[in-house]
């Protein structure tokens, strides 16, 4: 009887830690790509870099802000700075999702490493050839994800 009830208190402790995992993540904002194990946005990349330095950057936990219910980092206090005064600037559209994919109404992670600025929009890819394409024909492209974009945050975790 004894390694039945041992079982039994496991699955119960087990039951209860993925029902409290399952609970945190529907209170927790998807709507912005982030870090599932840190819950920092971007996996810690610095979005204001994109539009200064051209370059993904990581961002430095010194350099932290917390805006939207995430944390973002940044590699300077001038970029904080900058991130502070207007977030809206410097937040990736649709989220950090892949357009692409958006506009095909998935939402899809982009990647870090496969960005474009389009219309001041910081954009990332989930695959370089996600980003070639893009750059082939971004306005319609761009707009086809913008028009899927309210039916694709519909199906993210509020």
């Amino acid at each position: 009887m004894m390694p039945r009830r041992i079982l039994a208190g496991l699955l119960a402790v087990w039951f209860a830690a993925t029902l409290a995992a399952f609970s945190s993540k529907a209170a927790t904002s998807e709507r912005v790509v982030k870090d599932p194990l840190s819950g920092v946005a971007r996996y810690g990349y610095d979005p204001v870099a994109y539009f200064l330095e051209k370059a993904a950057r990581p961002g430095d936990a010194a350099y932290e802000f917390r805006f939207a219910g995430l944390s973002w980092r940044f590699r300077s206090e001038a970029n904080r700075a900058a991130f502070a005064q207007a977030p809206e600037n410097f937040i990736p559209a649709f989220g950090g999702y892949d357009p692409l994919a958006v506009g095909q109404g998935v939402p899809l992670e982009g990647n870090p490493a496969f960005f474009a600025v389009h219309q001041q929009k910081l954009l990332f890819f989930a695959r370089e050839e996600s980003l070639a394409k893009f750059l082939a024909d971004p306005a319609s492209l761009f707009e086809a994800a913008a028009n899927a974009w309210p039916t694709v945050q519909r199906k993210l975790v509020p």
